[in-house]
């Protein structure tokens, strides 16, 4: 898995590629939080991102309630596997998904 980060005065873009599984989330869990310091909104970019586990969701859920009371968060550019386990997961209707 890579992580870009990109941030614009409280906004803040953080791509991801590769898999987001039980081996790669802490390590984008660890990242993420680290960097939400003053951010008011959160864009995670899944373009280059292949697949998604439990383990990647219950990391989306957790940063959707960090962000919740700040700026939000969204999330671009999914493939179809990734759209398809949103889906099957309710993530569709949870998360800002553009």
């Amino acid at each position: 898995m890579t992580i870009t980060k990109t941030q614009t005065g409280t906004d803040l873009t953080v791509a991801v590629s590769g898999r987001l599984d039980t081996l790669t989330a802490p390590e984008l869990e660890k990242d993420l939080f680290a960097s939400l310091d003053g951010v008011q909104t959160l864009t995670l970019d899944f373009s280059g991102l292949d697949y998604i586990s439990s383990a990647g969701l219950r990391l989306l859920l957790n940063a959707h309630k960090a962000m919740a009371g700040k700026g939000g968060m969204k999330v671009v550019h999914i493939n179809e596997v990734v759209r398809e386990v949103f889906e099957v997961t309710g993530f569709l209707d949870v998360l800002n998904i553009e």
